[in-house]
C-alpha cells in the first residue's frame, strides 16, 4: 500500500510542476508544492520496498511426552522474504 502511495505522490508532485502553469505566486508556489510532494513520494515508496523486502522469522516448538520414550521436542523455524520461502 505505501508503495502506491509513494508512486500516487511523485505523479501528483510531477504533475503539479511540470504540467500546471498557473500564476499563484502571491499565495503559494506550486512548483515548491510539486517538488516538496515528490520528495516525500520517494521517500514513502522507499520506506515500502524496505518493509517488503524485510525478512520475516517465525519458530514454532511442539513439545510431546511419550510414556515409553520420555519426553519428545520438535523445533522448526521458518524464514520467508517477499519471494517464498527460505
Amino acid at each position: 500500500m505505501s508503495i502506491g502511495a509513494g508512486i500516487a505522490l511523485i505523479v501528483i508532485g510531477a504533475i503539479l510542476v511540470f504540467a500546471i502553469n498557473v500564476d499563484t505566486s502571491q499565495f503559494v508556489d506550486l512548483d515548491l508544492i510539486g517538488y516538496i510532494l515528490m520528495g516525500a513520494g520517494v521517500v514513502v515508496f522507499l520506506i515500502g520496498l524496505v518493509f517488503a523486502f524485510r525478512r520475516r522469522s517465525s519458530e514454532q516448538v511442539t513439545r510431546t511426552v511419550d510414556p515409553v520414550g520420555g519426553e519428545r521436542i520438535t523445533r522448526s523455524e521458518t524464514r520467508t522474504s517477499g519471494d517464498g520461502t527460505v
